[in-house]
């Protein structure tokens, strides 16, 4: 009977068709949560230059008004210690202030990170073929990382060409495979599944702690005051112009005494 020519499955062949199974599961969920890793520091990113380049410039304005005022104080008191450390404090804020202001401002990246969906599709199967956790070998590892970095750059640049370039250079590509038979696939398959729950644990564990940063929370209340209608970054910019109006006051009338008007 034809029954009896079917061939049963080792107890090896079997428990590697499940891990498999297992394996593209997980290698599906680590695509989509490295998308979302990589979106999320995007985003962040460019909300950073974003507040920069409006509060952070008006921030910087301030802190230079300030470190003004407390430097004409430490010339007025000149034997006041505690005045002439203040002006080296608020110096070094305006200094670094400054600093952080002026590279937002050079920086010709976007202040909004919004990928289409086609560029997150070829994030998504580029992560699935060449994601360093799916590498048996120091070797493999090294050059997956190199080029799962470059992925990172060049979807968070959104740039779809590189993205099909880096593509095309991995299907080109021969892996190195060591061993052969079921058991050392086997072995092979065990391991990158370890390796890739271990990723997903650091992705999980990264994606808290920018969630808990305080960049997020501030731009998670722009964009709840966006659906409220209002804009949260300019209100701060408001705010802040007020307080530089009030320290340019407090310069003049400083100078004024400095000069005995």
């Amino acid at each position: 009977m034809k029954s009896d020519l079917i061939r049963t499955k080792t107890p090896e062949e079997a428990e590697l068709e499940r891990k498999k199974l297992e394996l593209a599961a997980i290698e599906n969920e680590l695509a989509e949560r490295e998308l979302d890793l990589s979106t999320l520091e995007a985003e962040l990113r460019a909300f950073e230059r974003r507040y920069l380049r409006t509060v952070g410039a008006r921030y910087a304005e301030l802190d230079e008004l300030e470190a003004q005022i407390a430097e004409a104080q430490a010339r007025l008191h000149p034997k006041d210690t505690q005045a002439q450390q203040y002006a080296q404090q608020t110096r070094t804020q305006a200094r670094e202030s400054a600093q952080a202001a002026g590279t937002a401002q050079a920086s010709k990246q976007k202040d909004e990170f919004k990928p289409p969906e086609d560029l997150k599709k070829l994030y998504r199967e580029l992560a699935k073929k060449i994601h360093p956790d799916l590498a048996t070998d120091e070797k493999e590892r090294a050059r997956r990382n190199q080029m799962m970095a470059e992925v990172n750059r060049a979807y968070q640049d959104g740039n779809g060409e590189r993205l099909q370039q880096i593509w095309r250079d991995w299907e080109f590509s021969p892996e190195s495979v060591t061993g052969e038979g079921i058991a050392a696939e086997l072995v092979r398959i065990i391991r990158k599944v370890a390796q890739v729950r271990d990723r997903l644990n650091a992705i999980e564990t990264k994606i808290v702690q920018l969630h808990d940063a305080d960049l997020y929370k501030l731009m998670m209340k722009v964009r709840e005051a966006q659906q409220e209608g209002r804009d949260l970054l300019a209100e701060m910019v408001a705010r802040l112009e007020e307080q530089i109006v009030g320290a340019r006051e407090r310069f003049a009338e400083l100078d004024a005494q400095r000069r005995g008007v």
